[in-house]
């Protein structure tokens, strides 16, 4: 059986809209994509690195997939950990929309998203990595499929833009299990899902 991992890059307000770009995601007149790129440092980028050494496979939503698969088929330097990983792993993209991928070795998930990805688990071994994808990983989130978060913070607040964790949540408690922070700031954190939180009073 696969675990489920999701790679997200936040502001320290939580937004995790456009990290990369002005282009990826305009939506609700969000202007200030491209908020990640000036902390991609050395120890960002090794830390990327570490990050795609260990898929056996990779689980995309629409838009995510969309950016992706304009981009990486086109990176095909074999020494690329990043590109030779997702151009030659199998990919998974969840969509009502999507009827079929061009990009090689991908599969439509166009059903129930939360069985699909349940069974996808079931069927693969090792780890499943899902990058962004935000929308879908809260679906994810409400059926505990995510077992590992890796979340990038960035010294930067937006004050405005889609968040990860907004309002209606499902409450989930998670186990921190490394940290570092890179030259540039970006504080990295990884947590494994451990249930429901736990409740007191000081």
């Amino acid at each position: 059986m696969a675990t489920l991992s999701l790679t997200q890059f936040l502001s320290l307000d939580g937004v995790h809209q456009a990290p990369g770009g002005p282009e990826e995601d305009p939506s609700s007149d969000f202007d200030l994509g491209g908020w990640s790129v000036p902390y991609g440092d050395e120890d960002f980028g090794r830390f990327i690195a570490e990050v795609f050494e260990r898929p056996t496979a990779f689980l995309l939503g629409r838009r995510t997939y969309d950016i992706f698969a304009g981009y990486w088929p086109k990176r095909t330097d074999p020494s690329d950990p990043v590109a030779h990983k997702l151009n030659t792993l199998p990919k998974y993209v969840a969509s009502h929309t999507l009827t079929s991928a061009d990009w090689h070795g991908t599969t439509v998930l166009s059903g129930d998203v939360a069985q699909e990805v349940a069974d996808l688990k079931g069927r693969l071994d090792g780890e499943i990595q899902l990058h962004g994808s935000a929308g879908l990983a809260k679906t994810l989130m409400e059926y505990d499929l995510i077992d590992t978060l890796h979340l990038a913070v960035f010294p930067v607040v937006l004050g405005k833009g889609l968040r990860l964790f907004a309002d209606g949540a499902r409450p989930t408690a998670f186990r921190l299990t490394a940290a570092r922070t890179t030259a540039a700031g970006v504080a990295i954190q990884t947590y494994e899902l451990a249930g429901r939180p736990a409740y007191g009073s000081y």
